[in-house]
């Protein structure tokens, strides 16, 4: 960090005065303490009005006291997740530990509501929030593909009004994009030289500035701009220990840390962890929405050696002495809010932290870095955000997830654990959506002039990312019926990449009784169609309710029709009986497309 530059954020203190006062004293007694930084085998924490009164407490229990146990158990602070979108699920994190999140990008109103709830002492429901609010990036660059128009910059010029622009709105640090995407879908980013301008307007104004990287190269350069920390590391099969050591030095030097969100780079490499949803404790915490995204990843095959670089690049940190963060960019495919952060610390615990040091990158540590104020350990005058975990984390990590009991601002959490664990109870025991009956044909595609229809769901239109602010294009046309053979449909579609990352068009059938809503297709096993066209490489997609990136296999539209049958087990996280949308699209390559299509079936086999 930069002392002479930045400044502890001042709301934080306040804070600390603006908790609950309504939960009774509570002392958890003859407990295991890690309280931040270090263990202590056996303490008592006494807390009341929102806040820890002793870490340490040995005199004559307070009337009224509630008396916690904590035999064979080990109390930690509130977990910090130092990276996620907190866009959605808002109560959810609490649920699992985590008190307090860094969120890297969101809707300002959102910020703006948890700010002004925090402030106001009545958050105890949720974790607290601290927001970058907007991000920089360049037009078409990362964080516009979202349907959310946001402002963006070009040159260095421009980067002290933006930064101002984003604290008027109460962002309390500014992030930046460096990314300029992979293999073939490339995108815009901002210069190495925007980026600098954009760190020094942050620092003038006493704001941290941090960097979304994604190679090795950016992570250098955000570095020597001065960033003060890296938001992401980089996937790899390979880094030699040199450069590895010599980022490290680097990140050493200028004082940074780095958040290396490890469960994302897992997803890019579409390595599951569902570990996490087979531990019944906790996937009683989720209903069948929320666990949706766990089971999906942005990698379609699992390509484990593109591990080996950000395993290696956490290991150099930690031997450099670099502060370590854990986040999980949740919000994205492979992750939740709350639960996987469990999965975080045990891989950090992988990567070669001892596992106290991925217990303070969790709590003390980010605290520190974005200057939080007080909270992320168990001392006196500190935040009661407090976790009670079964076990010794501090000799396995799995241990975080034992819970036993979660406090916020001094307030247990177990009756808002109670009432999400009944309504995944009762979600389970419900029947659910009732299954389509599938034709006996199977065909989904009911193409006449007069309708793109189906036998069921709002049928087939046109699809684009104009709805998502892209320009691109599509258009459908029936072609005339040749004898014998089942209705065909032409789609010319024109993808455009200016001002959008992931540009596509095409078709897209809609399976439940509005845009985007689910059917239970769970009796259908196949999808098969008839395709011809020019030649080009398409995607078919498929989405599912809780998913935020649709799944996709490749197809090649030949000159000849074609039968091409895909197994809906090859849609990686996409759950038949929920399901939202089948697509058939071009993209991401810029260009003009042509396709036919016909016969597109649901198979039962």
């Amino acid at each position: 960090m930069k002392p002479t530059a930045l400044k502890v954020l001042s709301a934080a203190a306040a804070l600390m005065l603006a908790v609950s006062a309504n939960a009774a004293p509570t002392l958890v007694q003859n407990v295991r303490v890690f309280d931040g930084e270090r263990v202590h085998e056996r303490r008592s924490v006494l807390f009341d009005k929102g806040v820890i009164v002793d870490a340490n407490f040995r005199g004559a229990v307070p009337s009224g006291t509630r008396i916690v146990s904590g035999a064979g158990r080990t109390l930690l602070p509130g977990l910090i997740d130092a990276h996620v979108h907190a866009f959605r699920y808002l109560e959810l994190p609490l649920l699992f530990g985590v008190t307090t999140q860094v969120d890297m990008f969101n809707d300002v109103q959102i910020m703006r509501d948890l700010s002004a709830a925090m402030a106001a002492g009545k958050n105890s429901g949720r974790a607290d929030m601290f927001s970058a609010g907007t991000l920089a990036t360049a037009k078409g660059g990362h964080g516009t593909q979202f349907g959310m128009p946001i402002p963006t910059l070009a040159t260095p010029a421009e980067a002290q009004a933006f930064v101002d622009a984003r604290i008027a709105e109460g962002s309390h640090f500014i992030k930046i994009v460096l990314e300029d995407g992979h293999g073939a879908q490339r995108m815009n980013s901002l210069d190495i030289a925007t980026a600098k301008a954009l760190i020094e307007a942050a620092h003038r104004r006493g704001k941290r500035a941090v960097v979304h990287v994604s190679t090795l190269e950016n992570a250098r350069a955000a570095l020597e701009a001065g960033a003060d920390g890296l938001v992401h590391l980089f996937i790899g099969t390979d880094i030699a220990a040199r450069d590895a050591q010599a980022l490290a030095q680097l990140a050493k030097a200028r004082r940074a840390f780095v958040v290396p969100t490890y469960v994302v780079l897992e997803s890019m490499a579409g390595v599951k962890t569902d570990g996490l949803l087979a531990d019944p404790t906790l996937a009683a915490l989720l209903d069948k929405e929320q666990r949706q995204p766990m089971r999906s990843s942005y990698g379609q095959s699992p390509k484990p050696d593109l591990l080996v670089t950000p395993r290696a690049v956490i290991a150099a940190m930690h031997r450099a002495g670099v502060p370590v963060l854990a986040g999980t960019d949740a919000g994205n495919a492979g992750t939740q809010y709350g639960i996987s952060m469990h999965h975080e610390l045990a891989a950090l615990v992988a990567a070669g932290l001892s596992p106290g040091a991925a217990l303070a990158a969790a709590t003390s540590a980010p605290a520190l870095a974005f200057g939080l104020g007080k909270r992320g350990q168990v001392a006196k005058g500190y935040k009661a955000d407090l976790l009670l975990v079964e076990g010794n984390p501090l000799a396995d990590i799995a241990s975080t997830r034992r819970i036993v009991e979660v406090w916020k601002d001094g307030e247990s959490a177990e009756p808002l654990r109670a009432r999400q664990r009944e309504r995944v109870a009762q979600e389970n025991a419900a029947p659910g959506l009732a299954p389509v009956a599938l034709p006996a044909d199977g065909r989904i595609s009911l193409f006449s002039k007069e309708k793109l229809a189906s036998p069921f769901g709002i049928g087939w239109s046109a699809t684009h990312d104009g709805m998502m602010g892209g320009a691109s294009s599509a258009t459908l046309e029936l072609l005339p019926v040749e004898a014998g053979a089942p209705a065909a449909l032409a789609v010319t579609a024109r993808v455009v990449k200016a001002n959008f990352p992931y540009p596509w068009a095409g078709l897209a059938f809609g399976p439940g009784a509005g845009p985007m809503q689910p059917a239970n297709l769970s009796a259908a096993k196949t999808i098969a169609f008839r395709v011809r066209g020019d030649g080009k490489r398409y995607a078919l997609s498929m989405m599912s309710r809780g998913t935020t990136i649709p799944a996709s296999v490749p197809f090649t539209a030949g000159a000849d029709w074609k039968e091409v049958s895909v197994p809906l087990s090859s849609f990686p996280g996409i759950d038949p009986s929920l399901l939202t949308m089948i697509g058939f699209n071009a993209g991401p390559e810029p260009g003009d497309y042509r396709f036919e299509i016909a016969d597109v079936r649901l198979l039962d086999r």
